[in-house]
């Protein structure tokens, strides 16, 4: 088991477990981490009604390490020093000038440029304005998004992973799932198709982040039987968030993603998304439609014979068929 430190991720996953009623040991196991140290975040980074949220223990353990490493900066304990990098800062010189031409001055390092980035992130950012690149954090850490996207990578099953029985569609219980976007850019459309019987399900997103969309998600599967709710395929898109593991653990489907740009791999839900956009053009605004519309157009398309079936309607095959594996 890991022992390392516990990320914001970490904390966000350990919320949902704990929200979700898993036990510490289980929480452990998910996380790769060892049960004591599961309890020792739950223990210090809880608020004081005894709930664990992720927001508030990730505040309050970025404070302890802020308050440990104080009496160690030398920026905030050297005053001439901060005065010098405050002027040199306001001549537009960058960190790194700033702490080489110390260095060169006094024959040694008398301050590195990420402690003069880290003086400017945590106590004046009002001096961003003055760097180079004045956006968001103002500098991003080398190799800091490669190691958000194999974090990401390892939250996820990739297609390759999924059964081939899926790819036959002879069984009912495999989805599809992605959104279409109206518009503004602002409002979506959250669709689901299950693959053999062509069966599909809409909702209104009004809310496009990920922790909301997963709810739709959850509150909608659960209303479909447990035989017929096997597996999950989508995309890879900023709704869906980290969140598959979590709807394992709720809604007991397997989750998988296609592959980036390889929109073929869901061609169930692409044709669906066609279909429902013969209701809801590219150019309409989805800000008047009501939830109760689309489920009138969803009841439409469900209840339209198709020629794969033998003109039987997708809600009669997901009706009447078993599953087979």
């Amino acid at each position: 088991m890991s022992h390392a430190q516990f990320t914001r991720d970490d904390r966000v996953a350990l919320a949902q477990l704990l929200w979700a009623g898993k036990k510490q040991s289980a929480i452990a196991e998910r996380l790769g981490k060892d049960r004591g140290a599961v309890s020792r975040e739950i223990k210090r980074n809880k608020d004081d009604d005894g709930i664990y949220r992720s927001a508030s223990a990730n505040r309050k353990a970025k404070g302890r390490r802020k308050d440990a490493k104080a009496p160690s900066q030398k920026i905030r304990n050297d005053e001439p020093l901060r005065q010098y990098i405050v002027r040199k800062i306001e001549r537009y010189w960058s960190p790194e000038q700033i702490a080489g031409r110390l260095k060169r001055t006094t024959k040694k390092t008398v301050v590195s440029h990420e402690s003069i980035y880290r003086f400017i992130y945590e106590d004046r950012p009002d001096l961003g304005k003055y760097l180079r690149y004045e956006k968001g954090n103002y500098r991003r850490k080398r190799g800091t998004k490669a190691r958000a996207v194999k974090r990401t990578a390892m939250k996820i099953r990739k297609i390759e992973e999924r059964p081939r029985v899926v790819e036959k569609r002879i069984r009912i219980g495999d989805w599809e799932s992605d959104t279409i976007i109206d518009r503004t850019k602002k409002q979506r459309i959250l669709t689901h198709v299950e693959r053999a019987s062509g069966l599909g399900a809409a909702d209104k997103v009004e809310r496009v982040t990920a922790e909301h969309v997963h709810a739709i998600v959850r509150d909608r599967f659960k209303k479909i039987p447990k035989k017929k709710r096997l597996t999950m395929t989508r995309d890879n898109g900023a709704e869906f968030g980290d969140y598959d593991f979590l709807l394992e653990e709720e809604v007991g489907m397997k989750v998988y993603r296609a592959t980036p740009y390889h929109s073929w791999e869901r061609g169930s839900n692409e044709n669906w998304n066609g279909l429902l956009r013969q209701f809801y053009p590219k150019k309409t605004s989805f800000a008047t439609v009501k939830q109760s519309d689309i489920e009138r157009v969803v009841r439409l398309l469900n209840d339209r014979p198709r020629k794969r079936h033998g003109y039987r309607t997708p809600k009669e095959v997901f009706n009447g068929r078993c599953n087979s594996s």
